[in-house]
């Protein structure tokens, strides 16, 4: 039975929220999730029990400031304004409740970082992306954005000193055996997905030993990087249910294939009505290639933030079809930006493909917004398009296209992003400082140790 304050609690809140209750108490949800995710690319969180959950869908959880500068060795670097004193909310947003079915009597909800008063606080990842969009809705654009995430399916076998991930098979690509494999898990966490929400439209075994490669329907912005954080909980949480362990960790196996988290963008008018990137015969338009400006203009500072770990650039490296140059390209997989060939007139969408599911989707997309629109802003040009590997060009030929190579490690994007004027300015003081705070600390952190201590750490935690 409800007491008269939990009663009290409920009849305060709007009608979208009471229904969520209802829901819970109709489904027998105890524990409620409030997820975020860190500076470190960690999803964490606290739960409210049903008990209480109505009080904290107003009230949100007290947390930490100094939480925001955890990195993902659970090490905190000092960054003023996050140290010991000070407290923020973990407010949930009832438009994302989900209950999860790999852990029955659970449910979740991504949850916005706010002051004590209720404003958005200065690091909140979701309000940074929320206000990229804004920016993006005031010049009167639109963007649809999917997340194409691969990961890696496996058993955590012990090690000394330190756990492997053993791969569940060895297929090839594409390879109908690995489809079989796979089978009784791709079709679970095919229907763990469906249940929340999140539309599938493609799945197939990739090319590194277990390696799988499954994605949903775009969205809009928020909404994309909600499911790509719902997403990664439930490729593990699923795994984990059926006694595996799935990693979306860059390179979680040496001498495998990375796994990248492609992300794919079209942009449209305010009303959704019309693709703005499509001109004649399925090229860009002219806004199109000024907002490729953008992001060709910024990648080097972009790729701290859409590939945020040190394990990160183990993938990104020459000739391994995840972009290791500063270029774009009609389907030229080894191009930073590929222009994907149009499905249907009119259809045309850009791959960012220097991107991985260690980053935060809400960081690493935010940025990636503003870099367009400042290219849609200045028109800026990308330059004349590449149509083989950057890597089989010549020094002098790449320089006359302007091609680039991009950082090949975090501390040289980390540099490449401190010197973005641009970027560090959309961040702002408190978010560039905690955040450059903290990858400094792991690349540091990682600098002093071998691979196997690297590769554990990253399977471990994404």
């Amino acid at each position: 039975m409800k007491d008269r304050h939990d009663v009290s609690e409920a009849q305060q809140l709007d009608p979208a929220s009471r229904r969520l209750l209802e829901r819970v108490e109709i489904e027998g949800i105890e524990l409620v999730r409030f997820l975020y995710v860190d500076h470190g690319g960690v999803v964490r969180g606290k739960a409210a029990a049903r008990g209480r959950l109505a009080e904290r869908l107003g009230t949100g959880i007290g947390h930490t400031v100094a939480m925001m500068a955890m990195n993902m060795l659970d090490r905190l670097p000092a960054v003023p304004g996050m140290g010991p004193v000070g407290e923020v909310r973990l407010v949930p947003d009832p438009a994302t409740f989900v209950p999860l079915p790999y852990a029955p009597g659970a449910a979740a909800m991504l949850a916005d970082l706010r002051d004590l008063d209720g404003s958005p606080w200065a690091a909140c990842p979701r309000s940074f992306l929320r206000d990229a969009v804004a920016a993006l809705d005031a010049e009167g654009y639109a963007l649809l954005v999917a997340f194409e995430p691969e990961f890696t399916l496996g058993r955590r076998l012990p090690g000394d000193p330190l756990d492997r991930l053993a791969p569940v098979d060895d297929s090839a690509c594409y390879a109908a055996t690995g489809f079989d494999t796979a089978h009784d898990y791709a079709m679970r966490l095919l229907r763990a997905l469906e249940s929340q929400g999140l539309r599938v439209e493609h799945y197939h075994p990739e090319l590194g030993h277990g390696q799988q490669e499954l994605s949903i329907r775009p969205a809009a912005p928020l909404r994309a990087a909600d499911n790509h954080v719902l997403y990664r909980e439930t490729v593990r949480g699923v795994a984990l249910r059926m006694a595996m362990w799935a990693s979306l960790a860059p390179k979680p196996v040496a001498g495998q294939p990375g796994n990248g988290a492609h992300l794919h963008l079209s942009l449209w008018d305010a009303e959704g009505g019309r693709n703005l990137l499509a001109g004649g015969d399925g090229e860009l338009s002219d806004l199109g290639r000024h907002f490729v400006g953008g992001l060709i203009a910024h990648l080097p500072a972009l790729v701290a933030l859409t590939c945020g770990t040190v394990n990160s650039f183990r993938r990104l490296s020459p000739r391994s079809w995840s972009s290791a140059y500063a270029c774009y390209g009609p389907d030229n997989r080894e191009a930073a930006v590929r222009i994907c060939s149009p499905l249907s007139p009119g259809s045309v969408n850009l791959e960012l493909k220097p991107s991985d599911s260690s980053a935060n989707p809400y960081l690493s997309l935010g940025a990636v917004i503003h870099a367009g629109l400042d290219g849609l802003r200045r028109r800026l040009d990308p330059g004349e398009p590449v149509d083989v590997d950057p890597d089989d060009l010549s020094e002098t030929a790449r320089a006359r296209l302007g091609v680039h190579r991009l950082p090949a490690t975090l501390d040289e994007a980390l540099d490449a992003l401190e010197s973005d004027e641009f970027l560090m300015e959309a961040l702002g003081p408190l978010r560039r400082t905690a955040y450059l705070a903290v990858k400094r600390s792991e690349a540091a952190a990682f600098a002093a140790q071998d691979e196997a201590f690297e590769l554990f750490h990253h399977f471990r935690v994404f």
